[in-house]
């Protein structure tokens, strides 16, 4: 892209999450196991809600894209450092980078979006129970997952685009393990203005706008667990919503604490190290929140096991 000085840069350096030679295997390792981990266990999610009939429901639906979501959310980031560390090279392309950026902006807003339906599914499955079946119809679902990514490509494509007209120095290093957004806005040797204002209505769309509409629907949900009569009712209410709630506040939390802490530490490297934990940490940890905390997924994954040994012993016979 053409600078203000006629100079252009067709890569950019990634600092990664240190620059200790001497710790790159051991990162490698961590990150490593961490992204199979994750891969590992959102398909084993995947494979128990399509192996399971009692699992084809509006909520399950959902958590299946979710776990789709997540693994390439975390195959954006994790694979490209993997591979620097791997071959010490720490350059990624121009084109890789806005590439990267914009997958990785569409994969966090469809993991906001989801979200927010399935906190919609619990409101309408706990608040209208005699209803539910008639209000998520699949026709309804399929238009709230492709509602989510046109919303996600949308506010993909309007950060991406506005980056664009950036202009950056030949040189042009970045202190994070991808090409995240704002630190990208923040090399840039061209006015930013713009990029700015887009990217704080994005964050007050994508991130609060959904937020608001989770927030909403717990307190209908909370309301209406309180007015029931019978203990076990309020339980089995409760325990529907625990797993997502438990998704919610790590997605969140993780994502404020990163976002928050960078503006008081002008220290980009711990931004970098924070940020692992909603890239990385929340992907790998949601499998084992929804089938930990539910029943009707460990009997699925019991099912797929069982399944998987009778043709792994029937392959020997």
């Amino acid at each position: 892209m053409a600078a203000g000085n006629d100079t252009y840069t067709s890569e950019f350096i990634l600092l990664g999450l240190s620059e200790e030679p001497k710790l790159q295997p051991l990162v490698f390792v961590i990150f490593l196991s961490m992204y199979l981990v994750t891969v590992l266990g959102n398909l084993l999610i995947v494979l128990a809600v399509l192996s399971a009939p009692h699992l084809h429901t509006p909520m399950y639906f959902f958590l299946c894209n979710l776990s789709l979501v997540d693994i390439c959310f975390t195959s954006t980031t994790i694979p490209k450092m993997l591979a620097n560390i791997q071959t010490r090279s720490r350059a990624i392309s121009y084109a890789g980078c806005l590439t990267q950026m914009s997958c990785f902006i569409l994969f966090a807003g469809l993991d906001d979006f989801l979200l927010t339906v399935m906190a919609y599914d619990r409101f309408v499955a706990i608040c209208h129970p005699l209803h539910y079946t008639v209000i998520m119809n699949p026709r309804l679902c399929g238009l709230l997952l492709l509602g989510c990514w046109v919303l996600g490509l949308l506010n993909s494509l309007s950060e991406v685009l506005v980056a664009l007209r950036l202009s950056f120095c030949p040189e042009v290093e970045i202190p994070h393990f991808f090409c995240e957004l704002n630190q990208v806005v923040k090399l840039a040797s061209s006015d930013t203005f713009l990029n700015t204002v887009v990217m704080y209505c994005a964050s007050v769309v994508v991130g609060g706008g959904p937020l608001l509409g989770i927030l909403y629907s717990y307190s209908k949900i909370t309301s209406a667990i309180r007015g029931m009569v019978s203990a076990q009712g309020k339980y089995k209410a409760f325990s529907t919503c625990a797993s997502h709630l438990s998704v919610v506040s790590l997605f969140y939390g993780t994502l404020m604490g990163v976002y928050l802490g960078s503006a008081v530490t002008q220290s980009s490297q711990s931004t970098a190290i924070a940020s692992v934990m909603y890239t990385v940490v929340t992907p790998m940890l949601n499998p084992f929140i929804y089938s930990l905390r539910n029943k009707d997924i460990k009997r699925a994954l019991k099912i797929v096991f069982v399944r998987g040994t009778a043709i792994g012993r029937g392959a020997l016979h």
